[in-house]
């Protein structure tokens, strides 16, 4: 969809009455983002924050993390969810309830927009928050495309909050943890790690290795 389509699309919306006045924040912001975010792709990356920078996820990307959690259910979240692309594709794959966490205010913003034209508005949920401070502990799936600055911080913190049956997959730049798994080559590769088995592990490595019987 390019602009003139978002453009002939909220000129609809606002012929019919209650239906925009649900929705014109989510179309009005949707609009001024786009023409504003359309630019940056041409670099391929944005920065949002000085450490944390938007990078949007290929279709391939978001199909190799996906396919990381099938057979998978329960809630995930997303950690910098940025446009809300993975939300949505986990809410078509079946998870429920499915969270994004974003703190910046546009990318927020399109993500509601594109939940709605997606059909999926209200159906998931975008919360303009620090992640860092977000309770994990009833986690199931956690999916994360971060910078590798923010990576050695992420894992103490997951490691502390997630339950054993979570799986976290990261995109892009993995973990320094030992993978379950993993999908797709080069910048699409993403990693799937099993909570219980990485603690594990680090139990084994801080005692000196499994008990011999």
């Amino acid at each position: 969809m390019d602009l003139d389509d978002l453009e002939e699309l909220a000129t609809k919306l606002h012929g019919k009455g209650s239906h925009w006045d649900l929705f014109q924040t989510a179309a009005g912001a949707g609009l001024v983002l786009y023409a504003a975010w359309a630019g940056s792709l041409a670099l391929g990356i944005r920065k949002v924050f000085v450490q944390v920078p938007f990078v949007p996820s290929s279709a391939k990307q978001v199909s190799n993390m996906m396919s990381l959690l099938k057979g998978r259910s329960g809630k995930l979240v997303d950690l910098g969810s940025g446009d809300g692309r993975i939300v949505l594709e986990a809410y078509k794959q079946g998870f429920r309830p499915v969270v994004g966490y974003e703190l910046n205010r546009l990318l927020w913003q399109l993500s509601h927009f594109r939940a709605w034209r997606a059909g999926c508005y209200g159906k998931v949920f975008f919360r303009r928050e620090d992640f860092w401070k977000a309770d994990l502990s009833d986690c199931s799936n956690l999916t994360v495309f971060l910078a590798p600055s923010v990576v050695p911080l992420l894992e103490r913190k997951l490691l502390s909050k997630l339950p054993d049956e979570a799986c976290v997959v990261a995109a892009r730049f993995p973990f320094t943890w030992t993978p379950s798994r993993d999908a797709g080559e080069s910048l699409e590769r993403a990693w799937a790690y099993n909570i219980k088995d990485v603690r594990q592990a680090k139990q084994d490595t801080a005692g000196g290795g499994p008990a011999k019987e």
